[in-house]
This record gives C-alpha cells, structure tokens and sequence, in this order.
C-alpha cells in the first residue's frame, strides 16, 4: 500500500480519479487548476480478484481515508480490464455492442456493455464495466464520469506522438501489458496480454512485431506503467530490442506521485 497526502482544504473544488483492475486500485486527489496530487493511495492486490470483492476493499480504503468522503468537483473512474474490442466510428453500431466483444472475449448474457469515443480519432472502445462498484460510486458521489483505460492511452498517445515512422508502446500492469503500435501517427495494433514470465512478455511483444513486419533492431519502443530498469521484463526486452525509453514527463498532465518516475502511473496522470 502506497499512499501521500498533501494539503486537503477545500476539497469540493477538487478532482477524484480511481483507477480499478482486478489487480489492484489507485484513488487521487487532485487540484484541476494547478495539476498537482493532493491525496494518492494504492494498493496493489496479491492475486487476482473479483468485483464483489473489490468492492470490498474499495469501502475500505474509503472507510480510512478521510478525504474520499467529501465532495468533489468531478469524479471520474478508469477501468483497467482485458475485456475491450476497438470497433472504427462510423461502424459502430451501440444495439450490438455485445457482438463486438463475444468473439474474443468471455461475456455473461448479464453482463452491461459501455463505450468510449477516442477524440478526433474515429475509435470506439467497447467493454464491460463493474456495475456493482458503477452503482457504489453513483450512491457514493452522484454523477460521475468512467472509462476504460485504453481510452486513455489512446487519447494522450494520438494526441501527441507525431512521430511518422513505426513506433511501440508497452504499458505495463501487474500480470498484463498493453501493446500499442503506431505509424504515421495512426494507430496500427492495440492490444492486451496476461502473462506469468518474462518470457511470456517477450514473446508477444515479437509476436506483434513479427506480424507487423517491424524490426525489433530500429524500432523505438517506449515503455510506462510498472517497469524499470532493473525488472526482469526490462533486461529480457534489452537483450532483443535496441531501441529501448521510458516515457517522459511530456505525456502527462500530472508529473509526479510521491517518489514515482513519469513513466508510472500513466494512466491515472492522464485521467481529464
């Protein structure tokens, strides 16, 4: 369990972002005007869970912490789950949402469907929310704001990578990274992957490559989430790819968490 806290006067002008997977949940405070985190929490689960479960311990943390219990300006939660499908705008077609996941993903006949438009980038993505923990945020806060976390990504990247060759992102969670490729500044790939070993990871990192035809020799790879340089996910990625970064401070509106580098936390920093 991580967790700072700065000044916490006059919450009701502030921002709360909660990022939630079935590995862990991140709640942070902070002022929209200045940028700067207030309150950060986070706690990083040991195996993975379930959405009764993870309510559990979202009323937790809420139970111990004090500035979560007070109003707030806006409130936005971020969805981190494998469960997603990117479908192009002008085929999207809401009454078959379902259809665009059952496919590749495992869905319940119950199961509630919501989508994301990525700005100015005719991407859709469609995934399935936990409503138990979507009703305890509305009883909690009123009306708030969700989203996957691919939504993110793919906005802050699109936005600002104007990078004209081929280029990679890999953002990392515990157990799961995200592999995003772009080309002109257009999206090429993106996807998701569970995986135990170093290996695992290695794997499907040159597994999209190889389908891709992208050279691991030249091809700049920027990496963010959870990763540095002394991971064993990092030194097997070194020993077949060349080109190797973590991502700067450029791609984030909040710079830092407490003692993190800009490359953590990515998506939380991004949350608008």
């Amino acid at each position: 369990m991580q967790q700072k806290t700065n000044n916490i006067n006059n919450t009701i002008n502030n921002r709360l972002s909660v990022q939630i997977s079935l590995n862990g949940l991140s709640f942070l405070v902070t002022n929209p005007a200045s940028e700067e985190p207030i309150f950060f929490i986070e706690k990083v689960l040991d195996h993975s869970t379930t959405p009764d479960e993870l309510l559990i311990d979202i009323e937790s943390i809420m139970f111990k912490n004090n500035i979560l219990n007070t109003d707030f300006a806006e409130v936005s939660v971020v969805y981190s789950t494998p469960i997603y499908s990117l479908v192009p705008a002008p085929l999207f077609d809401e009454t078959k949402a379902s259809e665009y996941l059952k496919f590749n993903s495992k869905i319940l006949a119950n199961d509630y469907m919501a989508h994301d438009l990525v700005e100015n980038q005719n991407i859709v993505v469609v995934y399935v929310p936990f409503m138990n923990i979507n009703n305890f945020f509305f009883e909690k806060y009123g009306s708030f704001s969700y989203y996957h976390s691919v939504t993110i990504m793919l906005k802050t990247i699109l936005e600002k990578e104007k990078y004209s060759l081929p280029k990679m992102y890999l953002h990392f969670q515990k157990n799961s990274f995200d592999c995003i490729v772009l080309k002109n500044s257009e999206l090429q790939l993106c996807n998701s992957y569970t995986y135990k070993t170093p290996e695992d990871f290695i794997y499907y990192t040159l597994f999209c490559m190889e389908q891709l035809k992208l050279n691991p020799e030249n091809i700049p790879v920027i990496l963010c989430g959870e990763i540095e340089k002394d991971d064993e996910n990092f030194k097997i990625a070194y020993t077949y790819i060349r080109n190797l970064e973590f991502m700067d401070s450029n791609f984030t509106s909040i710079k830092n968490l407490g003692n993190d580098r800009p490359h953590n936390h990515f998506i939380l920093k991004n949350v608008i």
